[in-house]
């Protein structure tokens, strides 16, 4: 799942909501 993870976080780097990314992390968590 580390490339999928990798592949979410490049995109919402691309979108500028890194911290929407973050969120998002911790809720799937």
């Amino acid at each position: 799942w580390a490339a999928l993870k990798a592949l979410s976080l490049g995109k919402s780097l691309s979108t500028g909501n890194s911290k929407s990314f973050f969120v998002r992390q911790t809720k799937t968590k």
